[in-house]
């Protein structure tokens, strides 16, 4: 029953900046002021760990837990400094930012997963935007290449992970959707239409085997390595194999809005508008927008929230809010602003020093496994940054 009335007590503080009559642009400006404060903690925080990056916290002590660039957040934080930068003009953020972003560099030689998108073009691909240094190219190309060796032309599609081969043949997680941006990246950059064409290839395929009928995805598709077809299709983290796993279904979200503004193909944008409606009419969608860990998890409300997902979706709606008709674009900006004015409430923005210095509260990482769970990540605050970024350019427009 707890976390029933934490759910109610969430929905009340998600809607209370609201009742106070507080603008959405006072709302992104006090968010960006505390995630500024908290950034520049962290920075601290780190500053004599030449290789450390944040993690999470331990939900036990509190106590900062980070990594070194081989987990596959650690392109981030440098990606959340990078976006603080861009949203405040703060030199010393920039400092920091080229400062962490250094730290993930080895990764463009990494080609035994699939996530050296999120760790490159998080941290390098934000910092070409906003400093065209030439020196970043050459990161964002070779990882790139790296990633493109996990590329099966007979399956047609990235292999995810390496582990566990008893059990998958060739698996593929609907995140992989989100590494995708890098490879188009590179076919702009180098005019090699290969990096183009596995892109479209992957996400032409997770359209035919990832997706149900209602537009909700599996988690992990493995796929026969002699057939090509589909053996396996499963969940790692949500509630069952058919349940609708809340990030999951974000990262889809996210992943065919980005494919439809690189590539203008129709499809894209019509499976990123059939995941939108899903997701914003599914009636386990709570009242203040925060999803659920799992939008069937058995115990709904008394089950935890994640505010990483509320964030992907935040901003993954504001961005294909510019690209659908003037109906859609008022729904799409309804909800993501009632879930930032919901993270930008005290129930989820972290006061200053506290929370392992991360910006939101309420996160989780992997439940069934039960592993970061109600704690802070650092993706979780990276996609919220974009989100306040996203809706200060396009709809504010200042």
């Amino acid at each position: 029953m707890k976390a029933f009335f934490i759910a109610l007590c969430m929905s009340f503080i998600g809607f209370s900046s609201m009742a106070k009559g507080e603008s959405m642009k006072d709302v992104i400006n006090r968010s960006i002021d505390q995630a500024v404060v908290q950034s520049k903690a962290m920075v601290n925080a780190l500053s004599s760990q030449k290789d450390r990056l944040p993690k999470s916290i331990n939900p036990q002590t509190g106590e900062l837990v980070t990594s070194d660039s081989r987990w596959w957040c650690s392109g981030f934080f440098p990606g959340t400094l990078w976006y603080l930068y861009e949203l405040s003009n703060d030199e010393q953020l920039r400092e920091a930012a080229e400062e962490f972003t250094a730290r993930v560099e080895r990764e463009k030689f990494t080609t035994n997963n699939h996530d050296v998108g999120f760790m490159l073009y998080c941290s390098f691909g934000n910092g070409l935007r906003l400093t065209q240094n030439k020196a970043y190219e050459e990161v964002l190309l070779t990882g790139s290449k790296s990633l493109s060796t996990r590329y099966n032309p007979e399956i047609g599609l990235i292999k995810s992970w390496d582990s566990n081969p008893a059990k998958w043949q060739f698996p593929v997680i609907i995140d992989n959707m989100m590494n995708l941006e890098l490879l188009l990246w590179a076919s702009k950059y180098s005019g090699d239409s290969t990096f183009y064409k596995l892109s479209v290839s992957h996400a032409d395929k997770t359209i035919e085997h990832h997706y149900r009928p209602d537009y909700s995805c599996y988690h992990v598709v493995s796929y026969d390595t002699i057939t090509g077809e589909p053996h396996v299709k499963q969940t790692h983290q949500g509630a069952s194999d058919e349940s609708i796993w809340s990030r999951g279904q974000v990262w889809g979200l996210y992943g065919y809005s980005m494919m439809y503004r690189e590539t203008g193909l129709e499809r894209y944008l019509i499976m990123a508008k059939n995941i939108a409606a899903l997701l914003i009419h599914h009636p386990n969608l709570p009242e203040d927008k925060i999803p659920y860990w799992d939008y069937l998890a058995s115990e709904i409300p008394d089950e935890p929230r994640d505010a990483s997902a509320g964030a992907l979706m935040a901003s993954a709606l504001i961005e294909l809010s510019g690209y659908v008709d003037k109906k859609l674009k008022k729904e799409y900006l309804s909800i993501a602003e009632q879930q930032l004015r919901t993270l930008a409430s005290p129930e989820y923005l972290a006061k200053e020093g506290t929370n392992g210095n991360f910006v939101l509260k309420h996160s989780v990482g992997s439940k069934p496994h039960n592993s970061e769970v109600d704690v802070p990540l650092t993706y979780a605050d990276y996609y919220f940054m974009e989100a306040l970024l996203r809706y200060k350019k396009n709809v504010l427009k200042n």
